[in-house]
């Protein structure tokens, strides 16, 4: 079955000055006209193929498959088996991420997303692809889910396309560090400009901590283009991969 065309309209007026997180657009359906903003998920999920046409094949996102790419070969690289990963994917959408683990023959995959439609389109879409998807905030984890994410024993995570822009913050990344073992993968990917020193906010401080400090070894670190801007510009990301040293906590979180 073919997926939905949709035909996609990006705003003619200067969008130049906005954000990236911004950005909107319009797509027409049965002759109406509707705007939905990048970062509105939640209606982009309920329309089965416009995540895909909006961002892989009009802008050309990379991300998903340069970091799962990236992550086997570091892995291999340090004389593991990708297929031993037991791989917490955080943010992880429509489960794009997911497939490309799956295939690589990933032991075990978990996914989690703050939103419902998220985890509807993964099973719409791309059914099976993880053992198991929790819809939750990860910054407020009762107990029974926090022993049963931890009862996963994962020893890799995976968050692409999801730090920043306050989609998934600090209070939210660092149980999900924290659910991994020691001693085993980190992989994401960020924004260049977060890792700029002018850039005081809370998470772009926390990636400069870990990059530095004693909680995270660094094994890879990329520029490359995540995708373009509805402009036709080149939108830089950071690749990050690398081992968890020690879980996050108070004083990592409290260094000025």
């Amino acid at each position: 079955m073919q997926p939905q065309r949709y035909q996609i309209r990006f705003p003619v007026d200067d969008l130049t000055r906005a954000r990236q997180d911004e950005a909107y657009f319009t797509i027409v359906k049965d002759g109406v006209q509707r705007r939905i903003g990048f970062h509105d998920y939640a209606e982009i999920y309920r329309h089965p193929g416009l995540y895909e046409q909006l961002y892989y094949q009009r802008l050309k996102c990379s991300s998903p498959a340069r970091l799962s790419q990236l992550l086997h070969q570091v892995v291999r690289n340090a004389g593991e088996h990708p297929a031993r990963l037991r791989v917490l994917d955080v943010g992880a959408g429509n489960g794009m991420v997911g497939e490309i683990l799956a295939e690589q023959g990933t032991a075990r995959l978990v996914g989690v997303d703050l939103i419902d439609e998220a985890r509807r389109a993964t099973e719409r879409d791309r059914p099976g692809i993880y053992d198991r998807y929790y819809v939750a905030d990860l910054s407020r984890l009762s107990r029974e889910l926090l022993a049963e994410l931890r009862g996963w024993n994962f020893n890799a995570m995976t968050s692409v396309a999801a730090l920043g822009f306050g989609d998934i913050p600090v209070a939210a990344f660092v149980p999900a560090f924290n659910l991994v073992a020691n001693d085993g993968w980190i992989a994401f990917n960020i924004r260049e400009s977060f890792l700029d020193a002018t850039d005081t906010s809370g998470f772009a401080q926390l990636v400069r901590r870990l990059l530095h400090g004693e909680y995270f070894k660094l094994h890879h670190f990329e520029r490359y283009c995540h995708r373009l801007s509805i402009e036709g510009n080149r939108l830089y990301y950071n690749a990050v991969i690398g081992r968890k040293r020690r879980d996050i906590d108070d004083a990592c979180l409290a260094e000025p």
